[in-house]
């Protein structure tokens, strides 16, 4: 599908905690592509924004007609010898996979992360989601390692594979 001109990248604000918090909900009820299985309290999305927003670690959203359709976060490391690290979280609420967006959004966060003066991103995804690996993949993420047996979910081992991407000097 082509790209959706009509869908705005940008930082996240607290106005968007709500939606956000409906998204990572509905993302995570898929029980297939993240480890949540449904999104924290609305209290601890909060939480968990304002203080990504507070400590200057890159979260974007996706907005259609005010309301997210998808996210990207790249949280930074606190300990001295690892802050030149940061994770890597994402989701896309299903009617708007397949257009270019999880692309423009990791691309924006990535470019704010290197802009911030991190050094490694890295990120863990489910070894048969093979869309986003091949997204990954396509940006620059390299595969680093494989996790056995790292997720279950209704009574299904999912291995799980550890990738991450090195910004030049």
């Amino acid at each position: 599908m082509a790209p959706d001109d009509t869908v705005s990248i940008e930082p996240i604000r607290a106005e968007h905690v709500e939606s956000f918090h409906r998204a990572l909900d509905a993302v995570s009820r898929e029980r297939k592509y993240l480890v949540f299985l449904e999104a924290p309290p609305l209290e601890a999305v909060r939480a968990f924004v304002l203080d990504m927003i507070e400590h200057g670690h890159p979260q974007f959203v996706a907005l259609a007609d005010g309301e997210v359709i998808g996210w990207c976060d790249i949280r930074r490391e606190s300990r001295p010898s690892l802050v030149h690290r940061g994770a890597l979280g994402i989701g896309i609420l299903p009617p708007h996979r397949d257009r270019g967006l999880g692309e423009r959004l990791m691309r924006r966060t990535l470019d704010a992360a290197r802009d911030r003066g991190l050094h490694r991103v890295e990120l863990s995804v489910h070894a048969d989601n093979t869309r986003a690996i091949a997204l990954y993949e396509k940006i620059g993420f390299v595969h680093e390692g494989r996790a056995r047996d790292a997720v279950l979910i209704d009574g299904r081992y999912i291995d799980s594979l550890n990738m991450a991407i090195i910004f030049g000097h």
